[in-house]
């Protein structure tokens, strides 16, 4: 790119109107300083309308009480709509059919349908028994419980567990004949690696709101574990970006919102309108980004 473009090339962010709807993902809390922090974020987020909020659901069903607490409160005492994330692992259809009924006597009409991760890290997936096999069997199931509104996730870099790209596209596609309304996708770090899945998605003559799923971030370590746990690649760039940031936190939180920012203006240069945020149970971040995509309070 020459001077002259750079010259009359206008500002990442300056076409950004406001135009565009987010949601916010947070995961229960494990204590009471933790539920502060929660709670603080939400109220922080919440002036921003987001669609919906979701609560994640532990490997195994591990949080499943905590999620459900989650989940009502924000029912009750908020004016927020939740999503309350469902997984595959460690329960009958008969449980999962039962946890569902109860979310839909609470007031939750949106799911977030998942297969789970196996409840001890490093071992393979297996189904219950007697529960679902897989996510798309689970939307289906969801679907015979009452017609809620369920989004399933997306991979734009592959499932880890996927053996080829096309074996996992006619995963997301059979979630979606089974009923999915949305796909959200998992983080990643390359507006053209999402581009290029939308296009593969279309391709297969596929019609469905893909929403991508953004993860500022702040600890590259941490995001590490995240990405071998969905498929998503770290670049090598980001390595070197937050080298020698350890110690200075507001560095790494102005270097974070950087980063996550342009891949959002590149990602609604490129048409999105939609977007989620994977928050940690922090609004700093999601709120600095939704600000300079014209998301005011």
């Amino acid at each position: 790119m020459n001077r002259e473009t750079l010259l009359v090339s206008p500002p990442l962010f300056a076409e950004a109107r406001g135009d565009i709807a987010v949601s916010f993902e947070f995961f229960p809390p494990k204590s009471d300083a933790m539920a502060e922090t929660l709670w603080r974020s939400i109220e922080t987020l919440a002036p921003l309308r987001p669609r919906f909020v979701s609560v994640t659901y532990g490997a195994g069903g591990s949080t499943r009480e905590r999620t459900h607490a989650t989940v009502e409160r924000l029912v009750h005492e908020t004016d927020l709509t939740p999503a309350a994330h469902l997984t595959c692992v460690g329960a009958s259809r008969g449980e999962i059919d039962d946890i569902a009924r109860c979310y839909w006597d609470a007031g939750v009409r949106h799911i977030v349908a998942l297969r789970g991760d196996p409840p001890e890290p490093g071992q393979p997936y297996a189904p219950h028994p007697q529960g679902y096999a897989n996510a798309a069997a689970l939307v289906a199931g969801l679907k015979q419980v009452a017609p809620f509104e369920i989004s399933v996730a997306a991979y734009p870099e592959v499932h880890p567990d996927a053996d080829c790209p096309d074996s996992d596209l006619d995963n997301l596609i059979a979630k979606i004949d089974a009923g999915a309304d949305r796909a959200i996708s998992q983080f990643f770090f390359s507006a053209d690696n999402f581009f290029r899945f939308q296009d593969r998605v279309a391709a297969r003559g596929v019609e469905i709101e893909i929403v991508p799923g953004i993860l500022p971030v702040s600890n590259v370590a941490q995001t590490r574990k995240f990405a071998g746990q969905c498929g998503a690649a770290i670049p090598a760039w980001m390595d070197n970006i937050f080298e020698g940031l350890d110690d200075l936190p507001a560095a790494r939180q102005l270097v974070a919102a950087t980063i996550a920012g342009e891949l959002c203006g590149q990602l609604y240069a490129g048409g999105v309108r939609n977007f989620h945020f994977y928050t940690l149970n922090r609004a700093e971040l999601a709120y600095a980004i939704c600000h300079l995509l014209g998301v005011r309070a």
